[in-house]
């Protein structure tokens, strides 16, 4: 039986999804410009559950990029929507 995620682990998720975005120059120029963040502002925003939330609608929103760092990661795809609805439940408590 697989263990429930918690904030936590939502929020580990999202920063490897981040780390994953950032070794890719394409993939990172394209998040930088769908987020409007600057690049010397990743590591801050990095912080806040709304742009964690924001990393994981990156993946949501493009098929072949979920589907990419799901593998990366080892992780089943279903895993990035219960992260994000964890993070976007933790900014409205």
């Amino acid at each position: 039986m697989k263990k429930q995620m918690d904030r936590d682990q939502a929020e580990l998720l999202a920063i490897s999804g981040l780390q994953f975005i950032a070794g890719d120059p394409e993939q990172l120029a394209r998040f930088l410009a769908l987020s409007g963040v600057a690049p010397a502002d990743l590591r801050d925003s990095a912080g806040s559950a709304d742009f964690l939330s924001g990393v994981l609608d990156f993946f949501l929103g493009n098929e072949a990029t979920l589907l990419a760092f799901t593998a990366s990661a080892g992780c089943d795809p279903s895993e990035i929507m219960t992260a994000r609805n964890l993070l976007s439940r933790s900014q409205h408590e």
